[in-house]
């Protein structure tokens, strides 16, 4: 198993570049699987997810081939035999369940295992088969499998109602709409940049829908779709993690560049939060420049659907608040457990108290080196932050969570002068007890 070992203390400077989006990137994966022929996508990284998700559509029968070098993905699937996701490759990350909609949606029938993925949280997988149910499928479970038919080979059409809004089940109930025998309509629909990068290339595919990136999505089902070329967008989650390493670990009055980003996918609530810690931010066409502060301004957030505050930078922001000058709050209210990185930001000194689905953070406490433990992809990135401006040396362990989200992150920060390698270790080793004597 690999961790990374950082020595504290060291400014970012320079550059940090972004990567294709990989929450972008598995859907148009999945919408490869709608069309019979040869679909190419650029821009993609050479993520645990993306070649996880690359096995998992492999299984059903297309030849997928990626190039990690040239970031390019092509995907046969003139051939579809098999339409089953199995346990084995779905339990590593939910966004396999993505399958439901993509093979109902190329051959009205699909056995699909519940997910797995990140240990944090309820992430029911209801609104995803609820939905399904009213566009015409037969839905039954067995044995920890999702088993779904279309009666007459695709299914009907519909309208449902998505409580809360979900990103997930969105994109799941588009496969499965956009070859359905009528019309359907997706209510309260997701409105992320991701949601419409996908829109647009199941656009591109053929595909008749109306209201992309607004609460209601209307689509008009279409016989058959065709195979396309699209370059994935960059991603949103890593931009803002830069954004918020610039102002944690750069210096003060020094700018740090983040390149190859799309800040227009950040929302403004984001935005917002940023420029009220007191940093000076320039957003240009590729490129967000950050000249960090002299004292960091506590800003309280509140997570909420796009465009408001992402649930998958409130790790992040709490280590911005553990260095602020004053006490602030993160609320969650996408996710009621989303804080299993707090415990571990307190062994490293941080002054964090949690109360429902608010962390509470006293900044301006001494950041000492510890060994803290990764438990989900966001998690390990704030351990990450939180290594870099420590005193002394951090190991943060089980960095496969972190090799699922982020490309290369250790060769970009070692490029941005941070000190940090990637090792191997034995989770399972009998303990050196006399060095902690």
């Amino acid at each position: 198993m690999d961790k990374f070992v950082i020595q504290g203390g060291r400014p970012l400077s320079g550059s940090l570049p972004v990567s294709g989006s990989k929450n972008t990137a598995l859907p148009l994966m999945a919408a490869a699987l709608l069309a019979d022929g040869t679909s190419t996508i650029t821009n993609v990284p050479d993520l645990r997810d993306v070649r996880t998700f690359s096995k998992v559509i492999d299984v059903t029968g297309p030849n997928v081939r990626f190039d990690a070098d040239a970031h390019r993905l092509v995907l046969d699937t003139r051939s579809v035999e098999t339409p089953v996701a199995p346990y084995e490759l779905v339990k590593k990350m939910r966004a396999s369940f993505y399958m439901l909609g993509a093979l109902m949606g190329r051959c009205g029938k699909a056995k699909v295992s519940l997910p797995g993925g990140c240990a944090w949280g309820p992430r029911p997988v209801d609104l995803h088969i609820q939905g399904m149910k009213a566009f015409g499928a037969d839905i039954e479970l067995d044995e920890g499998y999702v088993i779904a038919e279309a009666p007459g080979g695709r299914l009907d059409g519909g309208s449902f109602r998505l409580d809360p809004s979900s990103v997930g089940a969105t994109i799941n109930l588009l496969l499965g709409s956009v070859t359905a025998e009528g019309p359907s309509r997706i209510q309260n629909a997701a409105q992320e940049p991701d949601v419409v990068a996908f829109g647009k290339a199941l656009q591109d595919m053929g595909a008749q829908i109306e209201g992309l990136g607004t609460r209601t999505i209307e689509v008009q089902g279409v016989d058959t779709l065709a195979p396309f070329e699209m370059r994935n967008t960059p991603d949103r989650i890593e931009l803002g993690t830069f954004m918020v390493m610039a102002l944690t670990a750069g210096a003060p009055g020094t700018p740090v560049s983040i390149t190859h980003g799309a800040h227009e996918h950040l929302g403004t609530a984001f935005k917002e939060a940023m420029s009220e810690t007191g940093a000076d931010i320039d957003y240009g066409p590729d490129t967000v420049t950050v000249v960090p502060p002299e004292t960091l301004q506590p800003v309280s957030i509140e997570t909420g659907t796009y465009p408001g505050f992402p649930t998958d930078l409130q790790a992040q922001w709490t280590v911005l608040l553990g260095l602020a000058d004053g006490t602030a709050t993160v609320t969650d209210t996408i996710y009621d457990d989303r804080f299993k990185h707090v415990p571990e930001l307190q062994r490293l000194g941080m002054e964090i108290s949690v109360k429902g689905n608010t962390a509470t953070v006293e900044g301006g406490h001494p950041i000492r080196g510890a060994k803290v433990m990764s438990t989900d992809l966001r998690a390990s990135v704030s351990l990450v932050m939180a290594g870099m401006v420590a005193e002394g040396r951090t190991d943060v362990l089980r960095v496969y969570h972190l090799d699922r989200g982020y490309e290369d992150l250790e060769a970009k920060l070692q490029d941005a002068g941070i000190d940090v390698r990637r090792e191997s270790y034995d989770e399972f080793a009998e303990p050196d007890l006399e060095s902690v004597a």
